[in-house]
């Protein structure tokens, strides 16, 4: 699965030919989740909290650019580093 960003030890990853919605999967320790990237609504998995939020934050501020990289992903296309969280 690659990483297109990571910042504060979570890791956020996309797969490739991955079912709809569009979402993305970040992981922080032994917690994982999956994010609806349009609604930013958490599909499966659970967060702490603050790290639920860091990763809210930064993915609002890239809804556009994890769209690209679901567009690219699903035609199995190399996905772009998106900048973290600063």
């Amino acid at each position: 699965m690659p990483e297109i960003s990571r910042f504060f030890g979570i890791i956020v990853s996309m797969y490739f030919d991955e079912h709809n919605p569009p979402h993305f999967h970040a992981r922080y320790g032994n917690d994982y989740v999956v994010i609806e990237i349009s609604s930013l609504r958490i599909i499966e998995g659970k967060f702490p909290p603050r790290a639920l939020g860091l990763v809210m934050e930064w993915a609002f501020q890239h809804v556009e650019e994890l769209m690209r990289n679901w567009e690219a992903a699903r035609k199995d296309q190399p996905l772009s580093k998106i900048k973290p969280l600063v």
